[in-house]
């Protein structure tokens, strides 16, 4: 069958031969979905301004959808969704102007852990050492917030995980 040539960009395999990619390379789907993909990665504040710089889409906001897409010349983005931005942009940039906010997000960080350390070297230590529920689940709630975390970095429930005992396998 020979060689084939897959595109990141467009999601798309075919035939890898010179007159092929070059075809390919240089078509405008390809520039399109380049572009789209680039454009995933553009700070918040240019695509803000841009967004403001275009009329509305009449299409898009009669229908909720417009023919030509991302490469649509008129804006899909509604009031609400910019003002939204807007907010996230300015928050960010608070952020950057008081740093203090960061370092006190770090201290409890370091405090967490060095409780933690000190809760499992008493235990390992032989001492008995009388752990709160609310101690043991005490984690940053920042750290809670994180999207689609994995089950196993979940904090464990208040009553601790079932044990289940199998006594017949197979």
């Amino acid at each position: 069958m020979g060689k084939r040539y897959y595109c990141d960009y467009c999601d798309r395999s075919f035939q890898d031969t010179l007159h092929n990619r070059k075809k390919h390379l240089f078509g405008v789907q390809h520039d399109r979905a380049k572009k789209a993909w680039f454009d995933k990665f553009r700070d918040a504040a240019t695509l803000l301004s841009e967004e403001r710089a275009k009329e509305p889409c009449r299409r898009f906001l009669q229908t909720g959808q417009c023919m030509f897409g991302t490469g649509c010349r008129f804006s899909h983005m509604s009031e609400m969704e910019m003002f939204i931005m807007e907010q996230k942009i300015n928050a960010g940039e608070q952020e950057k102007e008081d740093p203090e906010q960061d370092r006190s997000s770090e201290r409890s960080v370091d405090e967490w852990l060095s409780r933690r350390e000190k809760n499992l070297a008493a235990c390992s230590s032989g001492r008995v050492l009388k752990i709160e529920e609310e101690d043991r689940t005490e984690i940053p709630p920042y750290l809670l917030s994180i999207p689609d975390l994995p089950p196993s970095l979940h904090p464990p429930p208040a009553g601790g995980w079932r044990v289940t005992v199998h006594n017949e396998w197979g």
